[in-house]
């Protein structure tokens, strides 16, 4: 049995015959949004050594890295169904090295002033610099795990401020 959606609880992204669309955001006022993703990725204490000391044999893991998430927050329209195209003021990507893990934690923020918030943006940026850390070390060592791809904080808009309880 279905139960019917009242106002407060409609699906957003469905019109009145079941059928996914973008919501239309046009009558929302421009606000200065931001979001902060997190991905961690974890391997063995000698390829996080190797990685530092600039010696992958597939050249600059972080950089490429760095870039390949920028990038994927400018293409999240274009990989997940119903997102906005957007015009994205900044992109940040932190790669942080941890030895305690051993590996990295990678901080993706992006913020813009639009209709709509980025949290779908700064969580592709995250996850596209973990797997492409990967797709640069896997000749290194094939057990890296990327883990704990998540939202840590969104500001701006309609549903107000979040923050991840760490």
């Amino acid at each position: 049995m279905t139960e019917k959606s009242s106002p407060a609880t409609a699906l957003t992204h469905l019109d009145a015959q079941g059928q996914a669309h973008m919501v239309d955001v046009a009558a929302k006022p421009q606000t200065v949004r931001e979001a902060v993703a997190v991905a961690t990725v974890v391997m063995q204490a000698q390829t996080l050594a190797t990685i530092e000391a600039g010696d992958a044999p597939k050249g600059d893991v972080l950089g490429t890295a760095r870039i390949a998430g920028i990038m994927a927050a400018k293409q999240t329209a274009h990989l997940i169904p119903l997102c906005h195209p957007l015009p994205i003021q900044k992109v940040e990507v932190q790669i942080t090295p941890d030895a305690a893990l051993p590996g990295y934690t990678i901080q993706a923020t992006v913020k813009i002033k639009a209709e709509t918030g980025v949290e779908m943006e700064a969580l592709t940026a995250a996850s596209v610099a973990a797997l492409t850390l990967y797709d640069m070390a896997k000749g290194l060592e094939k057990s890296i795990e990327i883990r704990g791809i998540r939202l840590l904080k969104k500001t701006g808009g309609k549903s107000g401020d979040y923050r991840a309880d760490l």
